[in-house]
């Protein structure tokens, strides 16, 4: 199958969210100018010296919520089990009409625009400049599949009886309307503004377009469905995690070197500005195993830190994952895409968002266990991860999954369905 040699397209690339939002869309952009294509990536401005360093063109597109001083509350708000989605959409949709005229100045002069599943302003301003789009998925909920029903965040017990009976999965896409239909307002005036006819519900049919959509997870966490989009490609994780001080600090490289494989503690780059008790009980349930810990605390924390444990603000998981003996976190896909890379089992305490979901089915492949976030306590957790750790059978089913996501290439694969939409690949 050979490529075209015709001149590389620009490609805008429209992310919104935290490091585990954004970091697949740069790990894509990085792909595409190897390729010789000019990538460009639209997005809040805190996110501009990250991308910057990787020479690629940034365009600072409105709001900024994660750089401002009323991060950790809009963070709070985000991880309410659930209205947290709600609260996030509705943040984001206070500011569309910014986020439109911030983006339509980016587009003239491109070949195609890839957006995250809620820049809602990326398919308008798409429609209303004539540039193609492409709409992406990073974890299997967004599918809303009837045949892989997810765990909706705060319907825990509703999303169960999905599973169990085929009548009600039915009705999985009609109540996701009812409930999630008023929330949109703002994109339906903002439409009908701009002239262009109604479109459904955003979170459903109007992140799916009817060119390409890419599945930016591994089959391993979510395979393709019968009701799946047809246009829909299962790339595998997009990684990159490159941090501007480079790989691991001195210290924790020393701390990693001078004892046993510690368990990691992380909440990603957004829970952990609300933590809650997160790090104070894990600090105690490992201690109560007598384990080595490392807590990524993101802003730093106000907990004393006993000798055999190292706190962090960041470090890159895919040089610190596989030393571990076990990782701890929120089940943020990015995180539970690193981890399953990684090889290592995992003990999981979804917050909000698609969290719950992204843990039940880490929990399903035999590689987790998992404690909801309100029962994560001392005991809990130390009884949990003594199980995880005893039982071979989660390192061995955790290591074998590993192996098959480390043999995935997902950038290179979503690059190709990209360049196959732009006409620059035989058909496969």
């Amino acid at each position: 199958m050979s490529k075209d040699t015709r001149p590389g397209k620009r490609i805008v690339l429209h992310p919104f969210g935290s490091l585990g939002d954004v970091h697949p869309f740069i790990a894509i952009g990085i792909g595409l100018k190897e390729r010789g294509h000019t990538p460009v990536i639209a997005t809040h401005a805190s996110m501009r010296g990250k991308i910057e360093a990787e020479r690629i063109e940034f365009h600072a597109i409105r709001p900024d919520p994660l750089g401002t001083g009323e991060a950790a509350e809009i963070v709070r708000q985000a991880m309410e089990s659930r209205r947290g989605p709600e609260n996030v959409i509705r943040a984001m949709l206070s500011h569309l009409r910014e986020s439109y005229d911030d983006l339509i100045e980016v587009l003239p002069g491109a070949d195609l625009v890839i957006t995250h599943p809620i820049a809602f302003a990326g398919p308008i301003a798409a429609e209303k400049s004539g540039v193609r789009w492409a709409s992406t998925a990073l974890s299997p909920l967004s599918m809303f599949s009837q045949h892989d029903p997810p765990i909706i965040p705060g319907y825990r017990f509703l999303s169960l009886s999905y599973r169990r009976s085929r009548s009600v999965r039915r009705s999985l896409q009609w109540l996701t309307r009812a409930i999630a239909g008023p929330w949109f307002e703002p994109v339906y005036e903002l439409r009908a503004e701009l002239g262009l006819p109604p479109d459904g519900i955003p979170i459903l049919t109007g992140q799916r377009s009817p060119d390409l959509m890419l599945a930016l997870f591994s089959e391993v966490l979510g395979a393709p469905q019968p009701d799946w989009p047809p246009n829909a490609h299962v790339t595998g994780f997009c990684f990159y995690d490159k941090h501007e001080s480079g790989g691991l600090s001195p210290e924790l490289e020393r701390f990693l070197h001078d004892g046993p494989a510690p368990i990691i503690f992380t909440l990603g780059s957004a829970a952990c500005m609300s933590p809650g008790d997160f790090y104070r009980e894990s600090i105690q349930a490992a201690r109560k195993l007598g384990r080595r810990a490392v807590l990524l605390t993101g802003m730093g924390t106000n907990e004393d830190i006993p000798d055999g444990m190292i706190a962090c603000g960041y470090a890159p998981y895919s040089a610190l994952f596989p030393r571990a003996c076990a990782i701890v976190h929120h089940a943020g896909v990015g995180t539970t895409g690193q981890t399953l890379r990684a090889g290592r089992p995992m003990l999981v305490v979804p917050f909000s968002q698609d969290q719950p979901d992204n843990a039940a089915r880490a929990t399903r492949l035999g590689a987790a266990r998992t404690i909801p976030r309100k029962r994560y306590t001392v005991d809990r957790a130390a009884a949990e991860l003594r199980a995880l750790l005893e039982d071979s059978v989660y390192a061995r089913k955790a290591e074998e999954i590993g192996c098959r996501i480390r043999a995935e290439d997902g950038v290179a694969a979503a690059c190709d369905a990209i360049e196959e939409l732009l006409g620059m690949r035989a058909s496969r």
